[in-house]
């Protein structure tokens, strides 16, 4: 075994490397990157200061790559100032959100090809959903089946969506209700 002249044992006390600096900082600035691309709405619900809030809107103000890189540069050093963990909370719950839409829309999506594929699917959504307009699925679907066929525009495939929509999670699904909010006046 050689022992090294200039191993120290009071190594673990000097803290973290320039390099776990740099990732860290890293970290932040890619968090602060996700808060750029977030909508107004969004911006309005992570929990952040005001200075944050500032610099993010700032960003997604100015029109040059160059500015933008800086921008997101001073977003990172605004970030080291935060406790990250409530925004990586707020962010994953906005992904997660987002998810479970997606997955809503595909089944629904899937719900329209196997209606158009299959008339007996009718049969299903009524056993789903009592109160269906039966007559008005099946006009929509032999309409979205003469659409295709004369490569008309998709409206009564999308009119088709839309009640399967209204059907399997009521007029809020289409988040039509967080648009209507501000029209109340």
């Amino acid at each position: 075994m050689a022992h090294h002249k200039y191993h120290h044992d009071e190594e673990e006390d000097l803290g973290p490397s320039k390099s776990e600096m740099k990732r860290a900082s890293k970290a932040l600035q890619d968090l602060g990157a996700e808060l750029a691309e977030l909508g107004k709405e969004r911006l309005a619900k992570v929990p952040i200061d005001e200075d944050l809030r500032d610099a993010v809107k700032d960003y997604q103000r100015f029109p040059s790559h160059e500015a933008k890189r800086r921008q997101l540069q001073y977003i990172g050093r605004l970030m080291r100032n935060v406790d990250p963990e409530p925004i990586r909370a707020a962010l994953d719950a906005f992904k997660g959100v987002s998810a479970v839409e997606t997955a809503k829309m595909h089944r629904l999506e899937q719900l329209r090809a196997r209606l158009i594929e299959d008339e007996k699917t009718l049969h299903d959504i009524a056993e789903a959903h009592p109160g269906a307009d039966l007559q008005h699925l099946r006009v929509l679907r032999r309409n979205a089946i003469k659409e295709k066929e004369a490569n008309k525009p998709p409206r009564a495939f999308r009119e088709l969506f839309r009640v399967l929509r209204e059907l399997e999670y009521g007029t809020d699904a289409a988040g039509q209700s967080d648009m209507d909010e501000g029209d109340d006046e």
